[in-house]
């Protein structure tokens, strides 16, 4: 980034200047503010089109001799959005760095984050099981674009209830990529331990080596916090053992309807079956061995293609029936 003032943004054909943001803001103030982060605040913003819009602020720090500092996080997310073009991926509007501070001007997903949705008992509960499923759907989807359509590949990083934003209908984007990695093709691709806490894989504690396993891990992990209502915790480390890869005695006797959100009624015939599925996908995402773990290409394209699975009575389907491949 150069010292210059830089602004763009496509569906305006730049024609929107920094200070229509300063003033549909307030200057930023904190009355506009939807959301906080590590990497900034969110606000609302009306513009003068009367269009809705999501503003991300990040804050510049100084190198000590009166030089504002552009944050890493800023170009990360510049390189990965210009490359993405996806329904179930935030819409990046356009961008701005200037001398006091960077801003991203997003879509505007007026249902907030997936963890406020889930954390609240009203909206949960209009958060059904059929939208549940196309959540993780199009969480599933967004991702084997990232990692399978994209050159080089987008590894988000940071995939968590907090950064799986819903609009009106409750249809997901996965928003936040501050700290995603473009792959090099031969090379490394470290990076720092980065993340959110619960979400991370396990391998990233050993080795910096970051590949799209990484976020097959994170979306096996949001996967059961969608179908529970709340995030798994120790259920994550329960369902495989830490001394090898194979499914722990942990939980084998635990019911699935057991630990779906009981905010919600009892699943349908249709919908319990697609709920099997699911839960038979998670624990293969939340593998301890990164290479056991399927591609986000083989986890849509076996979402799309839900079928019953067994001729079992759902409400008698154990844990570890799904995880010894019983069903």
């Amino acid at each position: 980034m150069n010292k210059t003032d830089l602004f763009q943004i496509w569906n305006y054909d730049g024609k929107i200047l920094y200070h229509e943001i300063i003033e549909a803001t307030e200057d930023f103030s904190a009355r506009y503010c939807i959301g906080m982060g590590g990497s900034g605040n969110v606000y609302r913003a009306m513009l003068s089109t009367g269009q809705i819009v999501a503003i991300k602020k990040l804050e510049h720090a100084s190198n000590g001799y009166g030089d504002m500092i552009v944050p890493k996080s800023f170009r990360n997310e510049i390189r990965a959005l210009t490359e993405i073009r996806h329904r179930n991926i935030v819409k990046l509007y356009g961008f701005c760095s200037h001398a006091n501070c960077s801003f991203f001007i997003y879509e505007y997903l007026e249902r907030g984050s997936l963890a406020k949705v889930l954390g609240s008992m009203e909206h949960a509960k209009e958060l059904d099981w059929s939208k549940r499923i196309n959540v993780i759907r199009a969480v599933a989807n967004a991702l084997s674009y990232m990692h399978h359509d994209c050159l080089p590949p987008i590894v988000h990083q940071d995939i968590s209830s907090k950064n799986i934003l819903l609009d009106l209908e409750y249809e997901a984007r996965v928003s936040d990529f501050g700290i995603a990695k473009l792959l090099k093709l031969n090379s490394a691709n470290c990076t720092s331990l980065a993340g959110t806490h619960g979400y991370i894989a396990p391998e990233l504690a050993y080795t910096t080596k970051v590949t799209e396993k990484c976020d097959v891990y994170s979306f096996g992990v949001l996967t059961l916090e969608v179908l529970m209502g709340r995030h798994p915790g120790d259920l994550t480390f329960s369902l495989f053992s830490s001394s090898s890869s194979s499914p722990s005695s942990v939980g084998q006797n635990i019911l699935v309807k057991d630990v779906l959100d009981n905010r919600l009624p009892p699943l349908t015939p249709q919908v319990a079956d697609e709920v099997v599925v699911i839960v038979k996908l998670a624990p293969k995402c939340l593998h301890q061995t990164p290479q056991s773990r399927p591609t986000m290409q083989q986890v849509s394209q076996e979402l799309l293609s839900c079928k019953a699975p067994s001729p079992y009575l759902f409400y008698k389907i154990t844990l570890g029936q799904l995880l010894n491949g019983e069903l």
